[in-house]
């Protein structure tokens, strides 16, 4: 298929760019690269410097494009940033995701895929968590993406736009080529490993006294192929709706922190800190929809597979992507 991809130059989007074009889809990539890097976007992909406040400059690169489907990854995605900054979280993620939506029903887009996420949830009812499960998030990062799936609902059933959409839990990991680099860092596998590398000289646990079998947060980790691979899933007709993607195993924090350890053979300093606000103590997905009415596989669901795939690329790209 012909797929349109924004937030192509980021780490979940570049990934996705690179299986899409080896499963032989040819890609456009739409990415603005505040958050992104242009070196992290495939070779084989289309590029297109993204303008998303100029008026008309989404619909224009879509139009451009002609894709069948669009793959829409672009967002900000910093929880702590969404509560001092609601409205840089609206005006991206419902705003300017309003735009695509739009460009995408005029350009006659057949299928419409959207990194989701599970803190549309807010803390669970109950675990392992399943999709019919109430959505009550708790801060405007998964408030705004909550917003954007209820507009994809609107526009299938008024605009007959069918979508899928993947509420994620922790995606980690990377392929020989690219992986994860964020000039914020906020994810717990690259800044461990980053004390490995030595660029730090210690990582942080935030709370170890919650009712977990170690006193700290337990949280599903998927690999990134593994996530690409539900999307290229999505495209096939008959694909629709909503599906958690996790591996149904949860990993602690101080579980992570000894796989880093033993993956990278360094010792990993680490220093235990009040628990952060808005945490809560296990986030567990069940991806059984996915697996059955998608034929998901999940083929890398060890920690040890997830880590060890981040080391080579980190340790091969000690600074990144340098830009």
């Amino acid at each position: 298929m012909n797929v349109f991809v924004t937030g192509g130059a980021g780490y979940i989007g570049s990934i996705c760019t690179e299986e899409l074009i080896n499963a032989g889809h040819q890609v456009t990539v739409y990415d603005d690269l505040s958050e992104g890097h242009r070196s992290a976007v495939d070779q084989r992909a289309r590029f297109i410097l993204g303008k998303p406040e100029e008026p008309g400059d989404i619909l224009n690169a879509v139009r451009s494009a002609q894709p069948q489907a669009i793959l829409h990854f672009a967002a900000n995605a910093l929880v702590p940033e969404s509560m001092s900054n609601p409205g840089k979280y609206f005006h991206n993620n419902v705003a300017n995701g309003l735009k695509l939506i739009e460009a995408a029903v005029a350009s006659g887009v057949k299928k419409f895929v959207f990194s989701s996420t599970c803190a549309t949830y807010g803390p669970p009812d109950r675990l392992p968590m399943t999709e019919d499960l109430p959505q009550k998030p708790i801060n405007p990062y998964g408030e705004s993406k909550l917003m954007f799936e209820r507009m994809l609902c609107w526009y299938r059933d008024l605009k007959g736009l069918p979508f899928v959409a993947f509420r994620y839990f922790n995606a980690a990991g990377a392929t020989k080529r690219f992986g994860e680099d964020h000039r914020t860092e906020t994810h717990l596998i690259p800044n461990v490993l980053k004390v490995a590398l030595g660029q730090k000289t210690q990582c942080e646990i935030f709370g170890t006294d919650y009712p977990t079998p170690d006193g700290t947060c337990i949280r599903d980790y998927i690999h990134i192929v593994d996530l690409a691979t539900a999307h290229i899933l999505a495209l096939e007709p008959g694909a629709n709706g909503f599906f958690n993607l996790g591996n149904g195993d949860g990993y602690s924090v101080r579980q992570v922190i000894q796989t880093c350890e033993k993956i990278s053979g360094k010792k990993i300093a680490a220093v235990e800190k009040p628990r952060r606000p808005g945490d809560p103590p296990k986030l567990v997905a069940s991806a059984e929809k996915a697996i059955h009415e998608l034929g998901w596989k999940p083929k890398f669901p060890k920690l040890d597979d997830i880590v060890s795939s981040a080391w080579e690329w980190h340790k091969a790209h000690p600074h990144g992507y340098g830009d």
